[in-house]
């Protein structure tokens, strides 16, 4: 009797995507400008001013950040942009958006730096289980820009997987 153990995954002629792999490792930060707020209203430009020259712009070196207001006031669009101004030598990425937002943004940006060419009539498995959080719409996302170019796409683990995607060819004529 032969005890040989073979790997049939890796004879399958699967291609693992894992994201977790593709997330980048840089800190995730967010400025929330309610507290430059006056009387927690209004934005005060000589105030906020003066807190943009004292901040310590280097608490975000290589991060990413999202700016945004938490309070309901209205904030003027330059108030964001002078923000992104001082962060442009610093963070790696500036968005206008709170956390949820840059997760989001590092998603679509996570998905969008793929060469989905590379995945040409490939049977796929995007990986589910990780131990880093991937925002849900890096999966949607990927599953869409995947299916043009895929033989097939699955969710999960190679031993598990959830049959997402099945080109059916057209017979020849």
């Amino acid at each position: 009797m032969d005890s040989t153990i073979v790997n049939k995954v890796a004879n399958s002629g699967l291609v693992t995507i894992e994201l977790e792999n593709q997330l980048p490792k840089n800190p995730r930060l967010v400025i929330d400008l309610a507290d430059q707020l006056f009387q927690g209203l209004v934005l005060r430009e000589k105030d906020f001013r003066e807190w943009i020259s004292l901040h310590d712009w280097n608490l975000y070196n290589d991060a990413m950040v999202a700016v945004h207001c938490s309070a309901d006031a209205i904030v003027p669009q330059w108030a964001f942009m002078l923000v992104a101004t001082k962060l442009g030598q610093k963070a790696k990425l500036v968005i206008q958006g709170d956390a949820q937002d840059l997760d989001l943004f590092i998603a679509h940006e996570m998905v969008k730096a793929l060469n989905i060419a590379d995945y040409q009539d490939a049977k796929i498995i995007i990986k589910g289980c990780s131990d880093a959080s991937i925002n849900g719409h890096a999966y949607t996302l990927l599953a869409f820009n995947l299916q043009p170019v895929a033989k097939s796409i699955m969710f999960g683990e190679p031993c598990s997987t959830v049959p997402l995607y099945k080109r059916v060819d057209k017979p020849a004529q």
